[in-house]
């Protein structure tokens, strides 16, 4: 057998589910030349247990300080086995990958001590990849599709938010019109509201007094800023009020 996968429960589900395998091996020199060598890698942790050098790597730990990703290398005198953590939130083909990897760098520091059989190794490793490169390629198939799908999307944004702002310049263009629109009439009614009847008609009269009992219709709209329409329609109610009389 070139390798076992087995799976430790834990009660808490967000706990690391730990795995291992095992390749058949032999060593060349000694344990003990092993220990030497592999105790100077800094983050390692070396220690021996019976037979076996125990190797161990913690590269995360919880809450609690208890280790949460991690591997642990076994290298007995018959075997090397490695155990290893791969949290809910990792992809464990990825994992098992990088397990490989580190018992590579492990294996080269001590590669004139120790020895794995290879043809184990390496069907591991093609197993490994094979089932990595399948995950790759139905997570590609996806996000592409994802892209796809989102693409569509931007560019149907894209062609309102176009549209959208060729209306609002339409309306904002609408809106100064109006505006301006507005002000004039606002101006025109000021004018026409400028004075009451009554006040225009005081004013007509001592016009007509001051000008001879005459009355330049444009003149006096121009002189008190009102339209010359309002001052025809005030002259006319005179008239027909008897306040004024129209000669020939």
């Amino acid at each position: 057998m070139a390798s076992e996968i087995s799976n430790v429960p834990d009660e808490k589900t967000t706990a690391p589910k730990v795995e291992k395998f095992r390749f058949s091996a032999s060593v060349l020199s000694s344990i003990e030349s092993m220990k030497a060598k592999l105790s100077k890698v800094p983050f390692y942790s070396v220690d021996m247990a019976g037979d076996s050098l125990v190797v161990g790597m913690v590269e995360s730990r919880n809450i609690r300080k208890q280790p949460y990703l991690f591997y642990i290398m076994n290298f007995n005198v018959d075997f090397a086995e490695v155990i290893y953590s791969i949290p809910p939130d990792i992809s464990e083909s990825l994992r098992r990958a990088a397990v490989l990897r580190g018992l590579a760098s492990a294996l080269s520091i001590v590669a004139d001590d120790y020895k794995v059989n290879v043809s184990e190794l390496m069907q591991y490793v093609d197993s490994t990849l094979d089932k990595l490169l399948q995950g790759l390629s139905q997570s590609y198939s996806s996000l592409y599709n994802k892209y796809d799908s989102l693409l569509d999307e931007y560019r149907a944004l894209k062609r309102l938010n176009i549209e959208l702002s060729s209306s609002n310049r339409n309306l904002t263009i609408q809106a100064t019109q109006l505006s301006e629109e507005n002000k004039r009439l606002k101006a025109e009614l000021d004018k026409l509201q400028k004075y009451s009847d009554e006040s225009l008609m005081s004013i007509i009269e001592e016009w007509i007094e001051v000008h001879n009992n005459t009355i330049d219709i444009e003149a006096f709209s121009k002189t008190y800023g009102i339209s010359a329409p309002r001052a025809e329609e005030v002259l006319d109610k005179m008239v027909s009020m008897g306040y004024l009389e129209v000669r020939g």
